[in-house]
């Protein structure tokens, strides 16, 4: 199980993914060019001292992070989705995507992602926090897969 952050907009969501990646022993791949310096201040603040223990792919673009897929299973999380992450069955070696905070994705990678998730929400609501859609749907993946550490 991987969680993939598309271009990523803020460095406090960054950082407490990588955060949550690091607790739970899950790779986190970084697709640049993010909206912010790597290394900057809220960057740390979030992730805290968890950034040094966290597995980190950074990628210079879309195209050099699917280049790395080799038949993984594309999650793409997303408001546009079809299916609700709780009617969903993972596999172990599925990646999750999340888009930025600000665009999303866009529809090519759309288009090259395997299924396309959603969280069931209350009428006229926009959308969660991504750190927050990240780890619910990444918590019932493991969950799913007994991908838990133990």
């Amino acid at each position: 199980m991987r969680l993939a952050l598309f271009e990523p907009d803020i460095p406090q969501n960054a950082g407490a993914l990588i955060r949550l990646g690091a607790c739970l022993g899950v790779t986190v791949d970084i697709i640049e060019p993010c909206g912010f310096v790597f290394g900057e201040r809220a960057f740390r603040r979030a992730g805290m001292d968890y950034l040094e223990r966290a597995a980190i792919a950074r990628h210079t673009s879309w195209a050099a992070f699917e280049s790395t897929l080799r038949g993984r299973r594309l999650v793409l999380l997303t408001v546009k989705g079809a299916t609700a992450y709780t009617e969903f069955v993972f596999g172990a070696g599925d990646v999750l995507l999340l888009g930025r905070e600000s665009a999303g994705v866009p529809d090519a990678v759309h288009a090259r992602a395997d299924a396309r998730l959603s969280i069931p929400m209350k009428a006229g609501l926009r959308s969660l926090n991504v750190a927050q859609v990240g780890a619910m749907v990444l918590g019932e993946a493991l969950r799913q897969t007994k991908g838990f550490p133990s």
